[in-house]
């Protein structure tokens, strides 16, 4: 709210009868002292035809002010500035202006004195358009300031008509339609918790992909907000990713860690649903409402805000909203120094806690206090983000600064995860080293996690994927993902990973019920779609595969291995042609390779089959060893099969691991000793 809008201001209303919230009204903020000046020009806009909003006219008797103000920015076209020294000194103004700014709601400054700017305000205004009314006065310069609105609104409305269909274009709702241009300035490269992070490359490394997955296109259908449906009442929220704001729009890395720390925390509070961090960062990029989140999440709350960033302070501003009727339940605005940044986490974790009602249920809010050193927080944030973008290069470059991190604070238990899991990464995705090479420096950085906090399910995780993937340690990964699960049993990442090592030994039905309590809980997330896919596929459950996969598909078409998993599938049901399609359609060159040999073989092209294998066997030096086993086994050519199968045996190939027991392109060599002897060397159960 801006100065003068509260109840203590006197000012006169311009005309008569509230505004209320209407979609399209031009939002006008002034301090008090420029009360005549706002209502004059509100009254001139409003005889030149533009629905003007402007306190305290508009807020309707009982409405909670800040309330009134929040919502209508948010559905304004734009917002008026009376742009003055006393609006310069009013927090309650620069309040309003970056609230429309991150909103992407445009921005007017009407000038009535040649104060200079302070740097807080020159930011956002900068990209805004300026009326300079100090010279003239400012009656004379109202026409050119309906002129700029009528321009700002014929942009607003050319934007809109080229909206995809489907979506909402005018007419927004409050806090219903999060801009295009607002959510492009996030980038599509996200930082993912440390067990998600394991669960994708261990995902991607057994089951799909030795590269970075696309980002994600859903294909999201328009919901409104009263078709929600939430999975836990009033008390489930999705926390969505936290929009860079600062001046160089450099510091995403440490906004989306702000909002990972926040669903970690409310995750812990007994009795609150707090949807996954995979499926909330699913519409990061995406031009998609409120209604639409809380439908497919299931949730009845979301949680938004900003992060600007600028030397050593922070300045952070959150917004939960009831998306039911779009209520705005609790907002706030913190400055801060950096050095306050977990103490802030849990002050954002127990307000909203406060606004949900959950303290009824006696839940505390867990503290947060991952380091006492904010620069090793900072680059154990800027660490993370390298080493999701799946290449080698940015894994090395973001081990470094993990190391970077541990040399400030060497007991920093998340950190020796993340490590961990870097190593990890580099071994079986990118193959940057030998198993030999790789083993003791992944070993290592697990137990140093582990030993600093044995109850920390990330250290868990790492341990066991190494014993499951790099050892073939199958009990004792087993213990670690059980330990992990029971640390943190909200965590729907540790789950698929949980599934794998159910479908190396076999137990299909328990990795299905494993992918399903994943999905259950991470809807948006492909991996349980994978896992489900896998599990069924194996079970000989066909159909149930080919929809598992199909699903994984619509959330992302561009991920690696989808359609090459769904053509497997369906060259088991007998529809060689279409598995052909499918595998043409797959986006890695890679998996692509491995596909396409199988369908021809299956048509009875032979000699375009033996051109394709000896295509897709030029990548077995880079780590397919595997895969050619499984196109010599389903062409009967055991021998070459089990050449290739000693490879990856040799390698210590993480795909042996999820797939050697019950994968169907190798049934042809189950009837054959060499195939039993491999199970024993392995440990793995012989029926």
């Amino acid at each position: 709210m801006v100065e003068g809008e509260g109840a203590d201001s006197g000012a006169p209303a311009p005309s008569s009868g509230p505004v209320e919230h209407v979609a399209g009204a031009v939002f006008v903020s002034y301090a008090s002292s420029d009360s005549a000046t706002a209502e004059s020009l509100c009254a001139y806009l409003e005889r030149a035809g533009i629905t003007c909003w402007i306190a305290p006219r508009d807020v309707r008797p009982g409405d909670f002010y800040a309330d009134a103000i929040v919502q209508a920015i948010n559905v304004c076209q734009a917002l008026v500035l009376v742009l003055s020294a006393h609006s310069i000194a009013s927090p309650h103004v620069v309040r309003e202006v970056e609230r429309a700014s991150s909103k992407q709601r445009p921005v007017i400054a009407f000038r009535i004195d040649a104060t200079p700017l302070p740097p807080g305000l020159e930011y956002f205004l900068s990209t805004s358009q300026w009326l300079d009314a100090s010279a003239d006065g400012a009656e004379r310069a109202y026409p050119k300031l309906v002129e700029a609105v009528r321009r700002r609104s014929a942009g607003a409305a050319e934007r809109s008509s080229s909206a995809p269909a489907g979506m909402t274009t005018t007419g927004i709702t409050p806090q219903s339609t999060r801009s295009a241009a607002g959510i492009n300035r996030m980038l599509t490269a996200a930082i993912v918790v440390i067990a998600a992070g394991l669960v994708y490359v261990l995902a991607d490394r057994f089951w799909l992909s030795r590269r970075a997955p696309a980002a994600a296109n859903a294909l999201v259908q328009t919901v409104p907000a009263s078709a929600v449906t939430p999975a836990n009442g009033d008390k489930s929220v999705a926390v969505l990713p936290f929009t860079d704001l600062s001046e160089r729009k450099d510091q995403e890395y440490f906004s989306d860690g702000l909002s990972e720390e926040l669903i970690d925390l409310l995750g812990k509070i007994p009795g609150l649903r707090v949807s996954a961090r995979t499926s909330s960062f699913f519409y990061k990029g995406k031009q998609t409402t409120l209604g639409e989140i809380a439908s497919a999440l299931k949730v009845a709350h979301v949680l938004e805000g900003s992060v600007r960033k600028a030397g050593g302070n922070v300045r952070i501003t959150a917004d939960l909203v009831r998306v039911s009727d779009e209520a705005h339940l609790w907002s706030e605005t913190y400055d801060r120094k950096l050095d306050d940044i977990f103490k802030l986490q849990d002050e954002i974790a127990g307000a909203v806690v406060k606004a949900l009602k959950v303290s009824l249920l006696s839940a505390d809010v867990p503290k947060a206090i991952p380091t006492a050193n904010i620069d090793a927080y900072t680059l154990y944030l800027q660490g993370r983000l390298l080493i999701e973008r799946y290449d080698l290069a940015d894994n090395l470059k973001g081990q470094e600064y993990l190391q970077q991190a541990l040399k400030l604070d060497p007991k920093y238990a998340p950190a020796w995860a993340e490590l961990s899991r870097a190593r990890f990464v580099a071994f079986a995705s990118f193959g940057a080293s030998t198993y030999q090479e790789a083993r003791p420096a992944v070993l290592e950085a697990a137990n140093e996690a582990l030993r600093l906090d044995p109850r920390l399910a990330a250290a868990h995780i790492a341990l066991g994927s190494m014993l499951f993937a790099m050892d073939w340690d199958w009990s004792a990964a087993d213990r670690e993902f059980k330990s992990a699960i029971e640390l943190d049993p909200g965590d729907s990442s540790t789950l698929p990973i949980a599934g794998q090592l159910a479908v190396s030994q076999g137990r299909y039905d328990e990795a299905r019920r494993l992918a399903q309590t994943a999905i259950a809980r991470d809807p948006l997330q492909i991996l349980g779609y994978r896992g489900l896919g896998i599990a069924s596929f194996f079970a000989g459950d066909l159909p149930g595969a080919t929809t598992a996969f199909r699903k994984a598909i619509e959330l992302s078409p561009t991920s690696d291995g989808l359609h090459y998993k769904l053509g497997l599938v369906l060259l088991s049901a007998g529809d060689a042609q279409g598995a052909l399609a499918e595998f043409e359609h797959e986006p890695h060159a890679g998996w692509r390779r491995q596909g396409v040999p199988l369908a021809l073989d299956a048509l009875g092209r032979k000699a375009d089959a033996d051109r394709a294998l000896a295509l897709a066997a030029k990548d077995a030096p880079n780590g397919w060893g595997f895969q050619l086993a499984e196109i010599y086994a389903h062409r009967k050519d055991l021998d070459q099969a089990f050449v290739w199968l000693d490879h990856a045996y040799q390698q210590h190939d993480p795909g042996l691991a999820i797939y050697l027991k019950g994968d169907p392109l190798l049934a042809n060599v189950r009837g054959d000793a060499r195939y039993n002897a491999l199970l024993r060397k392995m440990q793995l159960p012989q029926s």
